[in-house]
């Protein structure tokens, strides 16, 4: 069974780093040489079972995206 999305920003990359808080977790994937840090439930974490090393796609949805140059 295939989940089809409406976001066409998907990063697929291997979790690195996991930091469980009471009620959310840091979720840090690195995605080719970038790390991007998502912030979500922690009974999404447990849920899902997220567990660092695993391949994950990072969905990005937002009506405002920020670019900087050097």
């Amino acid at each position: 069974m295939t989940m089809k999305i409406s976001a066409r920003n998907q990063l697929r990359g291997k979790v690195e780093d996991i930091v469980l808080g009471v009620v959310t977790a840091k979720v840090a994937v690195r995605v080719g040489e970038n790390l991007i840090e998502s912030v979500i439930t922690r009974q999404s974490v447990e849920d899902l079972g997220i567990k660092v090393g695993d391949e994950v796609t990072a969905v990005i949805k937002s009506t405002e995206i920020m670019l900087m140059v050097d």
